[in-house]
């Protein structure tokens, strides 16, 4: 059995500013949307928080599972959910890339993935994240869903060019020039099915 690799992005109905959350209170965090790409169906999932179960079954299926800052936000966020579900495959186990960590190591320096898309992809995010908490209070599920996955194929077409090319292209922070960003260790493909 080919196991999935998976690129994923959640939003959230609050954040870490609001009176109830507080700095770093992952478990007071509730998921709004997630949305998922799956390399071996080559489609685009979107669940809400009430469908966590289906999101961890396709989780199930996977052995690789990529992501933007991913570590830092949205694995402790979903970890609190799949924690709580039969089942559930353990995130912290799982095989991960995060982009921002792995350019992060390569070049000492952070970027936001609407800069790093413009850089490489020639387009940006179509909202900022703190826009994703007004759309779900305002009740807008179709559009913040449209983001989620927006995000998440910038996501997936940068994580194809740092399999296929083993670098990406980053704005300095200095000079504003594009400056190539190597990376390290060559992507290893796993099988054809998963680029």
């Amino acid at each position: 059995m080919i196991l999935d690799t998976l690129v994923f992005d959640i939003e959230t109905q609050n954040f870490f500013t609001d009176p109830e959350v507080g700095r770093d209170n992952y478990d007071a965090l509730k998921i709004s949307v997630a949305a998922v790409y799956s390399y071996i169906e080559d489609r685009y999932y979107c669940f809400e928080e009430n469908e966590m179960d289906k999101l961890a079954e396709l989780f199930s299926d996977a052995r690789r599972i990529v992501g933007f800052s991913m570590n830092r936000y949205d694995i402790p966020v979903l970890n609190n959910y799949f924690q709580r579900i039969s089942g559930a495959p353990k995130l912290w186990e799982m095989e991960r890339v995060d982009l921002l960590e792995e350019i992060e190591m390569a070049s000492g320096q952070r970027i936001s993935l609407d800069r790093l898309a413009a850089a490489n992809l020639g387009r940006n995010k179509t909202h900022h994240g703190s826009e994703a908490i007004t759309l779900y209070r305002d009740g807008k599920m179709e559009e913040l869903k449209e983001y989620c996955i927006n995000d998440v194929k910038l996501t997936k077409e940068l994580y194809d060019l740092y399999r296929k090319q083993n670098f990406l292209l980053m704005p300095s922070k200095k000079t504003g020039e594009i400056v190539k960003v190597m990376f390290a260790k060559p992507a290893a493909a796993t099988t054809p099915a998963l680029l």
